[in-house]
């Protein structure tokens, strides 16, 4: 029976379990999916019950498929979930997720408030709706019933740790995600608390991300097929674990990870601050900080197109490959076509809710094809301004890791290696935070055996064309300034379908 670490991902979609072996290679996997709930605007709920079944589906398979117990099971977990519970970790709420836009007035009065700037110091988190401190504050303000009774309030990984050990504890780097932790001091900032309106005690124990222990309850492993002498490791969140499974940790290299959403990140000793662009810098471990930006709107910009520009309601992996060929023969530039992709607002560098999607340049010309081009063209273009914005507090960018869903296509890789002018290296073809939190678990020395593999060894390096950077340079200025040319006018609309004339 072959030793192996398991390392499991928590994210927004699926949950998704990645055997990691002695050698440092993945050796198995497994993913279940889950849905977001049909609610109202501004509303983005999943149901935490699924996603705990989701949890231990995916573990039982692997620890069946290989025929053993791993020697650690190692946790990563999307950001910025809310769940309000009782003394007993039963859930008050659905889990609320990072796209859940209902605070964001609340957001907007305290980034711009005279503590706004210093609360962003101090936590490290982007002043936004996404995130747990401006959740709380609209649930004090507007569900006063529901705040009263709450416990705890808590993540999705901190709900699934409860449901193992009977204890609320949550490991620095999601804590550094919430809006309500000091990233300098290691513990809960009490600025950010007394803006929640809430005690401390209301939040888990904060731990280290290496933080591990052996006493799960006796019907996990019974559920899961993990013996005792398993290893649980709370682990990190997912943006910091992919930059380690990535091996984006040396100066001058990023992260690029794109998925429903996508992000930027790079590895540093100290926090690097962007207060304009609210840049973020979340801690992996004591002595690393990983700091970047996210944008909204990433790979659900292909399902859009898929199902509302060539009408296909059940999307699978043909259908994106038709759109990639499609495109794939276009000239940089588009024939002047642009699209801004902020369908569900946008993160760095705007902090907008109220963004929105736009097509501009539109002549009789221009097909179906174009439409698709301009799309991808925005979301690549969305994410080199995060790049800009990383690189004003950063440095030089010589490389780029990346990762996720989207290096399934040459054409879209090499696409965003052509309008950033950056090498990109795909390493992992697996799940990178998955692989990460296997290695984080295999850095805290505890498992013998394991050496981490090369990851350069099976990396695919994509160069940037330079006449096509120089071309799409010309049109990212344009992107830019579309957005400061509209973004009063976004503000009116949304007054204006919100019903406020």
């Amino acid at each position: 029976m072959q030793a192996y670490i398991l390392g499991v991902d928590i994210g927004t979609g699926s949950v998704k379990a990645v055997a990691v072996g002695l050698n440092g290679e993945a050796i198995s996997s497994s993913q279940v999916y889950y849905p977001m709930l049909p609610l109202e605007p501004g509303y983005a709920e999943q149901d935490p019950e699924l996603i705990w079944q989701g949890f231990l589906n995916c573990i039982r398979e692997i620890v069946g498929r290989l025929g053993s117990s791993p020697q650690a099971v190692s946790l990563s977990s999307a950001m910025h979930s809310l769940i309000l519970v009782d003394n007993y970790g039963k859930a008050l709420t659905n889990m609320i997720n990072w796209a859940d836009t209902r605070s964001a007035m609340i957001a907007e009065q305290l980034r711009f408030s005279p503590k706004g700037k210093n609360l962003y110091e101090q936590t490290g988190t982007p002043v936004y709706s996404m995130s747990p401190l401006s959740k709380i504050i609209w649930f004090r303000e507007n569900r006063k019933d529901l705040f009263s009774q709450t416990a705890k309030f808590i993540s999705i990984k901190e709900l699934i740790w409860f449901r193992l050990f009977g204890q609320f504890q949550v490991d620095h780097s999601i804590a550094s995600a919430t809006g309500l932790f000091d990233i300098v001091q290691f513990n809960w900032s009490q600025d950010a608390v007394n803006l929640a309106g809430i005690a401390a005690e209301k939040l888990s124990e904060p731990v280290s991300t290496s933080y591990m222990r052996r006493d799960a309850k006796a019907e996990i492993l019974k559920l899961t097929g993990i013996n005792e002498a398993s290893y649980w490791v709370i682990g990190a969140n997912d943006g910091c674990l992919a930059n380690l499974g990535s091996g984006a940790n040396q100066p001058g290299t990023a992260a690029l990870t794109i998925g429903t959403s996508g992000a930027v990140r790079m590895a540093s000793k100290q926090p690097l601050y962007n207060f304009k662009a609210m840049t973020f810098n979340y801690i992996l471990d004591e002595k690393t900080y990983i700091c970047g930006g996210a944008i909204n709107n990433g790979g659900l910009i292909l399902n859009w197109l898929l199902e509302n520009f060539m009408s296909i309601k059940t999307v699978s992996a043909a259908n994106y490959q038709q759109l990639f060929a499609a495109v794939e023969t276009l000239l940089p530039g588009n024939n002047g076509l642009l699209f801004l992709p902020y369908l569900t607002g946008e993160r760095t560098p705007l902090w907008d809710s109220n963004s929105c999607g736009v097509y501009f340049g539109i002549k009789t010309e221009h097909t179906q094809t174009n439409f698709l081009k301009a799309a991808l063209d925005g979301v690549c273009y969305a994410i080199y301004s995060v790049l800009d914005a990383v690189v004003q507090s950063s440095g030089k960018i010589e490389e780029i890791r990346v990762s996720g869903g989207f290096t399934a296509s040459r054409v879209w890789v090499q696409l965003m290696a052509d309008i950033t002018g950056k090498k990109l290296v795909v390493v992992q073809a697996e799940d990178a935070s998955a692989i990460g939190a296997a290695y984080l678990a295999v850095q805290t020395g505890k498992f013998s055996g394991f050496s981490l593999k090369d990851q350069d060894q099976h990396k695919q390096i994509i160069q940037p064309d330079p006449e096509k950077h120089l071309v799409y340079s010309k049109y990212y200025e344009l992107f830019v300034k579309l957005y400061e040319n509209l973004k009063e006018s976004m503000q009116h609309l949304a007054h204006l379908n919100s019903g406020q004339q």
